[in-house]
């Protein structure tokens, strides 16, 4: 039965905050570099952003076609397992949301993936690594600030200039 116990199994009991951000829930972050690397491939940049607020490091590639980011662009960017604002999970397909409903209206650009790679580093720093089909994401900093964040989960990351 249910009792006093509160173990893993508890989980399901507590409704997620609406909608499933993953923490930091919008991290501003100053682009340092387009590239750092030499460039791989046309139409892809890898952004190097730092989010002084949380000390985080962030590598992500984009598009460059669909969404072009200049050194020392500021963008905001968000973490959610859903892209639906009440929570509902999803499946990872774009689902027509109704106008309003989906955390895209409120984003330029989006990006579907799963968490491959989950390393501790010294002290209480992690470094997450993330493939968007092939496009990858490495966030790391301190892990108070990259909680719910699991190997194998599903992920969106969402991106604006701000």
């Amino acid at each position: 039965g249910h009792g006093h116990y509160h173990g893993h199994d508890d989980l399901t009991d507590r409704t997620p905050p609406r909608p499933t951000w993953l923490a930091p829930r919008h991290a501003h972050a100053q682009v340092h570099a387009i590239n750092p690397e030499k460039k791989t491939f046309d139409r892809i940049d890898r952004l190097a952003a730092r989010a002084e607020t949380f000390e985080m490091e962030l590598l992500i590639d984009i598009n460059a076609e669909v969404w072009p980011v200049a050194a020392n662009d500021k963008i905001s960017f968000a973490l959610a397992t859903t892209l639906s604002l009440n929570g509902d999970p999803d499946d990872g397909t774009y689902q027509q949301y109704e106008k309003g409903a989906s955390l895209l209206d409120r984003y330029e650009y989006a990006m579907h993936g799963k968490v491959y790679n989950f390393n501790h580093k010294e002290g209480e720093n992690i470094e997450i690594d993330v493939s968007f089909g092939g496009l990858l994401m490495r966030l790391s900093g301190d892990q108070r600030h990259l909680v719910g964040i699991e190997l194998d989960q599903s992920i969106y990351c969402l991106m604006k200039k701000v």
